[in-house]
């Protein structure tokens, strides 16, 4: 299968969406964990349809002008973890949700430790928004992208509008 990337900039970050023939199947950070490097596509193809409308759609985000994704994706894991990626997607824009509510919602309410692993793998963070799962105290808990992309992200969606960069 071939992979296509396109690299980004975003008030989060340099962003690396990749892609295969009809789907998103990341979103990396620039300084991401090693475990999504096995995502990192061969193929530099900024005019593909997917990353394309990606961008698109992550830049209407930031401007605080989309609360919803609607891009084909393809993540790549386990049936659990694409369970937990599902229940990601289900978090309202603006809302949290800790990772006992999470599990509880997939019917496995003694996963919460499960559900943080499989969290901290997905593939397709912001778009999937694992960025919305708190502690259960309401505390900033891991995230790929760096606690302090995780609350900028938090903020834009309490105000919808571009979160401040450092």
């Amino acid at each position: 299968m071939t992979r296509c990337y396109k690299e980004i900039n975003s008030p989060v970050g340099k962003l690396t969406l990749i892609a295969s023939a009809g789907a998103l199947i990341g979103v990396l950070w620039d300084r991401g964990r090693c475990h999504r490097s096995t995502l990192v596509a061969p193929n530099l193809e900024p005019e593909h349809p997917v990353l394309a409308e990606a961008e698109r759609q992550l830049s209407e985000y930031f401007a605080g002008t989309r609360r919803q994704f609607d891009l084909p994706l393809d993540p790549r894991g386990t049936e659990f973890q694409k369970k937990v990626w599902l229940a990601l997607r289900k978090i309202p824009f603006g809302k949290t949700q800790s990772y006992a509510e999470i599990a509880k919602s997939i019917g496995a309410p003694r996963a919460s430790r499960a559900v943080g692993a499989a969290n901290g793998k997905n593939p397709l963070p912001i778009v999937v928004p694992c960025h919305r799962v708190i502690g259960a105290n309401g505390a900033l808990t891991g995230f790929g992208g760096g606690l302090e992309n995780k609350a900028r992200l938090l903020a834009l969606e309490a105000g919808a509008g571009a979160p401040p960069t450092s």
